[in-house]
């Protein structure tokens, strides 16, 4: 067995690995497919050397593999953006063999663009407040059918919609008989799914129980548990940004700059960034544009220049985040 150390590039698939051993000048020593499994693919690189760094582009089980590397087999793994390493090939074919090769190199270079590799239990954390939101999209389009029911029927009912009130008019409407039975279906399936919303809920609030960063967001004025749980999974640490800015584009908060030459413009929102902290930092922007005086100031002064409600929400969820880092730093 070789002591000198190596650098590994490994292309993740569910049933192999195709794994590549680079020396520290580039030399390849070894670009093989192996079984998916940890054991097999750390003796496979240590009959090479010592892993000096080791490199995995994120993808679906990754991460599992990575910290199964990282804190059983002692690696030093790094997880690869795989949208920047697509754009740092130097070639437009694309094998496992070229792109295990490239996440070596990189790694080996120290060009290596990562991904933060979130410990398991964040990991858990984020199944579940995703399954709510998956839960809640869903039901949002439920209730969406239901609406275009009443609108076919041209039926109006003057309540807001999905109060108790709401319910009790749509109850006493007078629709035809088919379109009752359909929305009667609709409106059992949105049951069933504030059941499944709720148990969910409860299985949140007991994975957080005791997480002090959860417990300093709830303190924070607009933010409830799913907002701060949300928050913990998709966020993990704060101490991991070096600035708001930077965590306020990780959430996808900022303006997309559209500047050329003489031309200044935003575009809205970046495109990056992670949807389901986008939207639970919306939602918690419009409660602080209600709650707290000096985000209701802020709204109030955007809306009298004509801003619209989605413009401004976004503005105070931007600027909050930016703060909040600062308040986080401690707890993460």
């Amino acid at each position: 067995m070789s002591t000198v150390p190596v650098f590994v590039g490994l292309d993740y698939h569910s049933n192999a690995i195709q794994v590549c051993i680079l020396a520290a000048d580039g030399h390849l020593l070894a670009n093989r497919s192996l079984r998916n499994d940890a054991i097999e693919v750390d003796q496979f690189v240590r009959r090479q050397g010592p892993v000096c760094g080791a490199a995995i582009e994120a993808c679906p089980g990754a991460a599992h593999l990575a910290d199964e590397l990282a804190t059983q087999k002692g690696w030093d793994i790094r997880q690869a953006h795989p949208g920047f390493v697509s754009r740092m090939r130097q070639t437009p074919d694309k094998t496992d063999w070229a792109d295990a090769r490239v996440l070596a190199d990189l790694v080996r270079v120290g060009y290596l663009p990562t991904v933060w590799l979130a410990p398991e239990e964040v990991r858990e954390l984020r199944r579940v407040t995703r399954l709510r939101q998956q839960l809640v999209d869903t039901r949002r389009s439920i209730k969406l059918r239901v609406r275009a029911v009443l609108r076919e029927c041209r039926v109006k009912l003057p309540a807001r919609g999905w109060t108790k009130a709401w319910r009790a008019e749509l109850a006493a409407a007078s629709l035809p008989d088919q379109a009752r039975w359909v929305i009667d279906r609709h409106l059992r399936h949105v049951t069933f799914y504030d059941g499944e919303i709720a148990a969910v809920e409860k299985r949140i609030a007991k994975l957080v129980a005791q997480d002090a960063v959860v417990a300093k967001l709830t303190r924070q004025v607009g933010v409830g548990l799913v907002t701060a749980a949300v928050m913990r999974a998709e966020i993990g640490r704060f101490d991991r940004f070096r600035n708001g800015k930077q965590l306020a584009r990780y959430c996808g908060l900022t303006p997309h700059n559209a500047s050329s030459g003489q031309r200044q413009a935003d575009a809205g929102l970046v495109k990056a960034g992670n949807p389901y902290l986008r939207t639970v930092l919306i939602e918690a922007a419009h409660r602080l544009g209600r709650l707290d005086p000096r985000w209701k100031q802020l709204r109030d002064a955007m809306r009298s220049r004509g801003k619209s409600g989605s413009v401004v929400a976004a503005a105070v969820a931007n600027r909050w985040v930016r703060g909040l880092v600062h308040a986080m730093t401690l707890a993460a």
